[in-house]
C-alpha cells in the first residue's frame, strides 16, 4: 500500500502542497549544500600522515581496511607502540573503525586538546570578525567540556559544524548496546545542552542509559550518542531529501560493523535520524536486533518489510508532535515515504504518552523513554503498546518477554 491511501482529491492536494513547500525552500535557501567547496581537513591531514607512516619498518594498514583487520593489527602491537600511534595520529586513530574503543578515547582526548589550542588562538585573531571570534570561543569551550575526565569520545571531527560520538557505559563488556541517532540541527555545538538537555544527543543517551539500568539492573549496557554524520541544518531542502541520510547511513553502518563483541544492538532513531536508519537498515549487521523510531518523517520506504532487515521495527509518536502534519509521501526524491506509525506500515507501535511534543521522547518519566529502555534491554514483554490490542508485542515469546523487575 502506498502513502497515497486517502481520497484522490486529498492526495493531489498533498502532493501540490509538498511541491509548493519545496519551491519556497529553494527560493529562500537554494541548493547551497551542492555548491560548497571543501579544503583539506584536519582529519584528512592526520589520515594522510598515517598512510605515510610505518611500524617495525612496515607500512601501516589502510585506515579504510575492514574493522577485523584493523583490530588484529592493533592487537599485534605492544602498549607502547599503540601509544606512539595515538600521539602521532590522534584524529586518524580516534576515528578508525577497528581500533580498540579505549584507544580511540585516548586519541580523541589528544585531538580535542590540539583543536582547543587552535580555537583559543582564533579567539584573539584580529583577522576574524567579532562573530568569528565568538564562534571560536564557543567551540573551544565545547572541546574543553568533551575533555572532561571520564568522558568517552568514540569519534571526533572538527571540520565544518563538527561531528562527534560519545559512549556511556563499558562498550567492550556490554551485554546490550544502544545507539541514539539524532535528527536535524545536530552538530558539535548542539551535541549537548544545558537547557532542555534531553533534546540533545548527550541528554538523550544519558537518559536512555539510566532508564535501561532501571529496567534491568543486572544487564550490562552501553549507549552511544551518535552525532557522527552531517545532519541537515534546519527544515530546509536538505531535510526534505535523503542526501544527508544516504551519507550518514554509510558512516552509521561503518560504526556498527566495528562494534566490539557480539552483544545485540538496538537503534533509537529520532526525527531525521529515522531517515538515516531507514536508509541504513538493509546493510546493518545481523546483530542489530531492533530499530526504534520516534517522531519520524518517514524511513524512505512504504512498508517496514521493505527495509530489508531482520531487526524488529518499532515506532512511536506523541499526539502533540507536529511531525504528524508533514506530507507522508515521496515525490521525485522529496519527502521520506509512508508514516511509520500507520497501520499499513507494519511497525510495532509503542506508546509515547507524555513525550511532550517533537523533542521530548527521551524525557525522564515518560512512557516513551520507558518503552525505549525496555526495547534496549530486550524486555519486550514490559513495553506499553500505543493501542489496547497489544499488537506491538505479537509474536514475542520466551526470555524476550521478561518484564521489569
Amino acid at each position: 500500500m502506498t502513502s497515497f491511501d486517502t481520497s484522490p482529491p486529498l492526495n493531489v492536494w498533498r502532493a501540490l502542497l509538498a511541491l509548493a513547500v519545496v519551491f519556497v525552500m529553494l527560493a529562500t535557501t537554494g541548493w547551497t549544500a551542492l555548491r560548497t567547496h571543501r579544503e583539506t581537513t584536519a582529519l584528512q591531514t592526520s589520515l594522510a600522515k598515517w598512510e605515510r607512516g610505518s611500524v617495525h619498518g612496515l607500512h601501516l594498514p589502510d585506515p579504510e581496511a575492514s574493522p577485523a583487520l584493523l583490530t588484529r593489527f592493533f592487537a599485534s602491537l605492544t602498549a607502547q607502540e599503540r601509544g606512539r600511534l595515538v600521539h602521532r595520529y590522534p584524529l586518524a586513530v580516534g576515528n578508525m573503525n577497528g581500533a580498540p574503543a579505549e584507544l580511540r578515547y585516548r586519541a580523541n582526548d589528544i585531538a580535542l586538546d590540539q583543536q582547543r589550542a587552535v580555537e583559543k588562538k582564533r579567539m584573539h585573531d584580529p583577522r576574524l570578525s567579532a562573530a568569528g571570534q565568538q564562534d571560536a570561543g564557543r567551540r573551544m569551550h565545547r572541546y574543553e567540556a568533551l575533555m572532561t575526565k571520564g568522558r568517552q569520545i568514540l569519534a571526533f571531527d572538527p571540520d565544518g559544524s563538527g561531528r562527534v560520538a560519545e559512549v556511556f557505559g563499558d562498550l567492550t563488556k556490554a551485554e546490550r548496546i544502544s545507539v541514539v541517532v539524532p535528527g536535524v540541527d545536530t552538530d558539535l555545538l548542539t551535541f549537548q545542552k544545558t537547557n532542555r538537555q534531553y533534546t540533545a544527543p548527550v541528554g538523550m543517551a544519558k537518559a536512555l542509559y539510566r532508564a535501561e539500568r532501571t529496567a534491568s539492573p543486572s544487564t550490562r549496557t552501553a549507549v552511544i550518542a551518535w552525532a557522527d554524520y552531517t545532519a541537515p541544518d534546519g527544515l530546509g531542502v536538505d531535510a526534505a531529501t535523503g542526501m544527508a541520510a544516504e551519507q550518514g547511513a554509510v558512516r552509521l553502518n561503518a560504526l556498527l560493523r566495528a562494534l566490539p563483541g557480539d552483544a545485540p544492538v538496538s537503534m533509537f532513531c529520532h526525527s531525521y535520524g529515522s531517515v538515516v536508519c531507514g536508509v541504513a537498515a538493509h546493510a546493518m549487521p545481523d546483530r542489530v536486533a531492533d530499530i526504534a523510531v520516534a517522531a519520524s518523517p518517514g524511513m524512505r520506504v512504504e512498508n517496514a518489510s521493505h527495509l530489508g532487515t531482520s531487526a524488529r521495527v518499532w515506532a512511536m509518536r506523541d499526539a502533540s508532535d507536529w511531525i504528524q502534519d508533514v506530507p507522508y509521501l515521496e515525490l521525485g526524491g522529496l519527502g521520506h515515504g509512508a508514516d511509520p506509525v500507520s497501520s499499513s506500515f507494519g511497525a510495532r507501535v509503542l506508546s509515547a504518552h507524555d513525550a511532550k511534543g517533537h523533542a521530548g521522547y527521551f524525557e525522564p518519566g515518560t512512557d516513551s523513554l520507558r518503552n525505549l529502555a525496555d526495547v534496549g534491554v530486550g524486555a519486550y514483554g514490559a513495553v506499553t503498546c500505543a493501542h489496547d490490542d497489544d499488537g506491538c508485542r505479537a509474536g514475542l515469546s520466551g526470555t524476550l518477554m521478561a518484564g521489569r523487575a
